[in-house]
């Protein structure tokens, strides 16, 4: 049924029949379509380059932290999933937690954030190194 419809000579035919007016408005519109594709994958391409993935070691206790990583949403990771990942991976617990703004992070237990950084420079070539940054806090306020 759709090779009968949309074929190449059905597509040949339809065309065929529609006025010249008819056949610009469509080439237009497909113009049209193609540049706004173009410019919406451009924006995206642009947007992940922008996107910075945040490290953050943070004290919880005496000696004891968590690493919480940002921004991984904005380059199209699962943060369940990779949360996951970083819990088999590291043997430690990890979560996805929301954030104050609105946001989300992943929290990993331990100070694992080098390991974090080689991790996500190993596993996920989308990200750019360059927009990976490690940062250490102090004490967390509860």
């Amino acid at each position: 049924m759709h090779e009968r419809l949309y074929s190449d000579e059905a597509v040949t035919a339809a065309l065929s029949t529609l006025s010249v007016d008819a056949q610009k408005r469509a080439a237009r519109d497909a113009a049209k379509k193609e540049a706004k594709a173009a410019a919406t994958e451009a924006r995206e391409s642009e947007r992940k380059a922008a996107a910075k993935v945040l490290i953050k070691r943070v004290e919880r206790n005496k000696r004891k932290y968590v690493t919480v990583i940002s921004g991984l949403e904005a380059h199209g990771l699962d943060l369940k999933k990779t949360a996951k990942e970083f819990g088999k991976k590291f043997a430690t617990g990890s979560s996805v937690t929301k954030t104050a703004s609105g946001g989300e992070e992943i929290t990993v237990q331990g100070d694992v954030s080098d390991d974090v950084y080689d991790f996500l420079v190993e596993n996920y070539g989308d990200i750019p190194e360059d927009n990976i940054d490690c940062i250490e806090d102090k004490k967390k306020k509860i």
